[in-house]
Order: C-alpha cells, then sequence, then structure tokens
C-alpha cells in the first residue's frame, strides 16, 4: 500500500519516517511538520512515512494523518509532499529505512531519515534541511550535545547510556563522531544510492553501518548540534539489548 505524490515540484530533499505501531503519536508529528512546512522557506521536501508491519489501526491512522498532510499541501499550493508505504510484516527500523529510501524521489539531491517519536521537532527538521549544501558535506546528522543556543532535555541513564554506546562504536569505527545514534540524518543521494545494497542492518544499528560505510566511501561527513526532547515512549531498550547490539557492531565490523 502506497500514496503517490500530487505535486510536479522537484524534490530537493527526501526524508523517511520509519514507523512501527506509531499510530497515537505520529498524526501529531505529521501535522506539525505541515505546518512547518508552510510556514519557513526550505528545500522542497518529500517525507515518506515507511510503516514496519503495523497493526491494522495503527496503519490506518498512519495513512490518515499522511493523506491530511498531504491533502494541506496541495491545498495551499504547497510543493512539499507526503506519501505512505506500508510493508506486511515487521522487519526494523533500518529496513524501513531503506524501503522509504527505495521510493524516493528519483530527482532528490538529499536523502534523510528522522525518528517518528517527535523528539527532534519539525522546525529542526527543516533548520537543519535548509543547512546542507551549505554545509559542504556529503552526510550531515543531528547530535544531541549540550551548548550554548541548543536545548536538550534528555534523562541522564539515558544520556550515560548513550555515551558508553559512542565510546564503544568510536574504538571499534574510528568515525570522529559525538553521537551516532541520534535520529536525523541526511546523505547526499548520489552517494549514498550505490551503496543502499550493501546496508544489511534491519534494526537500530543501521545508523552505524551506514555512517561506516559512508566513511569508507570518503564521505565528509559532519555534526550539527539540534534541540532534542527525550521521548518517555522510547523504543530502544540499550539496557536489554546491550549484548546484542555488541553482537551487531561486530558483524559489521566483520563486513566493512
Amino acid at each position: 500500500m502506497q500514496t503517490a505524490p500530487s505535486s510536479s515540484a522537484h524534490v530537493d530533499v527526501s526524508v523517511t519516517i520509519p514507523a512501527w505501531n506509531e499510530g497515537g503519536r505520529l498524526p501529531t508529528f505529521l501535522a506539525q511538520i505541515a505546518a512547518t512546512a508552510l510556514q519557513v522557506r526550505a528545500p522542497v521536501m518529500e517525507v515518506i512515512v515507511s510503516d514496519d508491519g503495523s497493526r491494522n489501526d495503527s496503519a490506518e491512522a498512519e495513512g490518515a494523518a499522511v493523506e491530511a498532510a498531504q491533502e494541506r499541501m496541495v491545498a495551499a499550493r504547497a510543493p512539499h509532499r507526503f506519501r505512505f508505504v506500508r510493508a506486511e510484516q515487521n522487519a526494523g527500523k533500518g529496513a524501513a529505512i531503506r524501503r522509504g529510501w527505495a521510493h524516493a524521489a528519483p530527482e532528490a539531491r538529499w536523502l534523510g531519515f528522522v525518528d517518528a517519536d517527535g523528539a527532534i521537532s519539525a522546525g529542526e527538521l527543516f533548520r537543519t534541511a535548509g543547512m546542507l549544501d551549505e554545509l559542504g558535506a556529503d552526510l550531515v546528522a543531528g547530535s544531541r550535545v549540550k551548548m550554548a543556543g541548543r536545548t536538550i532535555e534528555r534523562k541522564l541513564f539515558r544520556h550515560v547510556q548513550g555515551r558508553v554506546f559512542a565510546t564503544l562504536v568510536e574504538q571499534m569505527f574510528a568515525l570522529g563522531f559525538y553521537d551516532t545514534q541520534c535520529g536525523l540524518k541526511y546523505c547526499r543521494a548520489e552517494l549514498l544510492r550505490p551503496l543502499i545494497p550493501r546496508l544489511q542492518e534491519q534494526h537500530w544499528l543501521l545508523d552505524i553501518e551506514l555512517l561506516a560505510h559512508m566513511k569508507q566511501a570518503g564521505a565528509r561527513m559532519v555534526e550539527v548540534p539540534i534541540d532534542w526532547v527525550d521521548n518517555a515512549d522510547s523504543r530502544v531498550r540499550f539496557g536489554i539489548d546491550a549484548v546484542r547490539m555488541l553482537a551487531g557492531l561486530r558483524r559489521i565490523k566483520s563486513r566493512l
């Protein structure tokens, strides 16, 4: 199941939102994205909600929210577009992101993804998208670093877990990143598209695999500090999944 785009404007940035049973909170986030799109000057953006085998009721809510956002663009004669694609079975966040990229507008110069929980606001999504061409990089990633002018609201325990994980990743891959797991990343499409078939991670480690392959391809990669507000309903369980994630990192390392 997918919705077709109705705008003839060329897409600059295609952003995938991986969604699994997000019928409760995703509609609010999509409404915020649609409202912000009509208020700011930004590259023409395509937002693809890639449903990852959600329950029927949740998938229907997601699809309805996408249709409402797209109708709002049409009514305002705005060039941005919203699309919905759905998988029959749950396969994981990484698989959902790759599915979204497979449906991206072929002319899109940037392919990216943002988490569905709204921890990264619609305003930050468009702010960072507007910086892409100015930065001169091939990969631009959000970074949850506390600094003047940026707001980070994150539980201490999750922050500590994240720093431990980031340290381990740096030791194994030497990516030079402060925050590898932030759920906002953009890649230059001409460099990313040939690499997509090499990406095999189905779940949370797609971020690491993506960064590692982009580095290996000689990509210029930068982090951009963003605003972040922790969501209580996080799907990531570093404490429970630590052993599994360590095994996954070793798996990625062996494939490079």
